[in-house]
């Protein structure tokens, strides 16, 4: 389904946000249980959607303090990118390691892996993520941790899902080649995001 782009209307002010925020965060994290999906030990792709991005909008707003029309603009501006467009996921990508050295070392050896992250549908091809279309985060050195990807699914693709078909993410990055399948359940949630 389509949904629609956040506008200053849909928000919270920050004192009705501060009242319902407890309420508000419990329902986003059980919403978005189903929407992380783990590719091998160190990769999380954390699908986005409207309601999750209202979040972050939130959040931001409260951090920051921001009550000003234009400053709560910039945030959705920022922000509104991130909610599919109805034919397509779109993700943040976060390699995670524990260890501060080991984090170091390893987005030395896993430079370009934002580009070689994938989503097959089962009986297509697959669809390679376009990453970070706001800015480069990585440079021939080292990959960043945090990475905005977005999967364009043809109308073919959709149909197969919506008749049960299964769904994998993978990177075809020699450093880091692994596959996933997704759960039926966040098959489900993610299937939420398309028309």
């Amino acid at each position: 389904m389509i949904q629609p782009k956040l506008q200053r209307e849909d928000l919270f002010s920050l004192e009705q946000y501060s009242v319902k925020r407890a309420e508000f965060r419990a329902r986003v994290l059980e919403h978005k249980k189903h929407r992380r999906v783990s590719i091998g030990p160190n990769l999380a792709l954390y699908f986005e959607d409207r309601l999750t991005i209202q979040y972050q909008v939130q959040e931001m707003l409260r951090i920051e303090k921001i009550f000003e029309a234009a400053g709560i603009e910039d945030e959705l501006n920022a922000y509104n990118p991130l909610i599919p467009d109805g034919s397509n996921l779109k993700c943040t990508a976060m390699l995670e390691f524990g260890d501060v050295d080991v984090r170091r070392e390893r987005l030395a050896q896993l430079v370009g892996v934002e580009h070689l992250v994938w989503l097959r549908v089962e009986g297509h091809d697959k669809v390679f993520a376009i990453s970070n279309e706001d800015l480069e985060r990585s440079t021939d050195e080292k990959t960043s941790a945090v990475h905005f990807m977005r999967f364009e699914l043809t109308a073919g693709m959709i149909a197969a899902l919506r008749g049960g078909a299964g769904l994998s993410f993978g990177t075809d990055h020699a450093g880091y080649p692994y596959t996933e399948q997704v759960s039926i359940e966040s098959r489900a949630a993610l299937l939420a995001d398309l028309e």
